[in-house]
């Protein structure tokens, strides 16, 4: 019998072949993943210290930061050696995995913020009910679905690309193991993946963006028609500057690379805005919401005055 594919390796071309311009990429996203590392790192450490910060808002905060570390980790050290190699290969098995946790991560992190949206509509529209809406079983019970939900629509992907038949070439057009290059290397039909792409994946990412959205809608119609002083309503909205902030760096690239899917998009083109969202994105998430959060400013100030005196003595 025939084996189903007689590719055992995939090799990366990466993003670019010239080894002067590599030495500065290798450093530039070095940077970016130690940021990455570093910044969501903290922002853990602090939320699980602050007693202050044990509040739904953070909890969903402490998820991001935990998915924007493993987000990074699936692709840039993968990356960052492929700089330092004249050819990276990958097996066929890691291959189906990265793109499954690749998946698996960035629609759990788009379901993720959608939720979070939600969290702050509650906070601002229904203060006297939030304890009561957003109660611990519900906050654990909405991490775990969008855990869920990323997991079961990376694995549809994974599957589907399982059964192709690759026979040669098998040099992918990217850094790593994206969907889209590696389906141009099929040599079996991928209509069915491109349709999951169109009709799975785009209405995966779509859908918590539009409640998002709807979730702002209600909250700037109850700032401008219940609330009276707009000192009260910059300081309600102020707390959501933070999340739409991360939701446009986020869902703007995301979208452009997936609800335009076709055989044939720019390789060039879909790395660079992949670059952006898996790469950047993670790595500015931790700014943003540090410097735009007084509670999260208060709580790292707070740790390093309780920790410098023991580093002195």
């Amino acid at each position: 019998m025939k084996n189903w594919t007689e590719v055992s390796e995939f090799i990366f071309l990466g993003l670019t072949n010239d080894h002067r311009l590599q030495q500065v990429l290798f450093i530039l996203f070095l940077l970016f993943y130690i940021a990455c590392l570093l910044g969501n790192g903290a922002i853990l450490a602090v939320i699980l210290a602050e007693s202050r910060l044990h509040s739904p808002m953070y909890f969903f905060l402490g998820n991001l930061s935990g998915l924007d570390i493993c987000y990074s980790t699936v692709t840039v050290p993968k990356m960052l050696s492929g700089f330092l190699k004249k050819s990276q290969s990958i097996s066929f098995i890691g291959c189906l995995t990265q793109l499954h946790f690749f998946h698996f991560l960035g629609s759990s992190e788009a379901v993720l913020l959608g939720v979070m949206a939600y969290d702050r509509y509650v906070a601002i529209c229904h203060p006297l009910r939030y304890n009561l809406i957003m109660s611990k079983w519900a906050c654990v019970t909405l991490a775990g679905a969008t855990l869920a939900a990323g997991f079961f629509h990376a694995l549809v992907h994974a599957v589907a690309t399982s059964r192709l038949w690759f026979c040669g070439p098998k040099l992918i057009a990217h850094f790593f193991c994206e969907i889209k290059p590696l389906l141009k290397l099929a040599c079996s039909s991928t209509t069915l993946n491109f349709y999951l792409l169109k009709f799975v994946t785009g209405p995966v990412a779509l859908s918590p963006f539009f409640f998002t959205l709807l979730s702002y809608f209600y909250i700037i119609s109850f700032l401008f028609f219940k609330v009276q002083s707009w000192r009260n309503r910059w300081k309600a909205f102020s707390t959501c500057a933070s999340h739409l902030s991360v939701v446009a760096i986020f869902y703007i690239p995301a979208l452009s690379n997936y609800m335009l899917a076709s055989d044939s998009d720019s390789s060039e083109k879909d790395m660079i805005i992949t670059v952006l969202y898996s790469t950047i994105t993670p790595a500015l998430n931790p700014l943003i919401y540090t410097l735009r959060n007084q509670e999260v400013k208060f709580a790292i100030r707070k740790i390093l005055k309780k920790n410098l005196p023991l580093e002195r003595t």
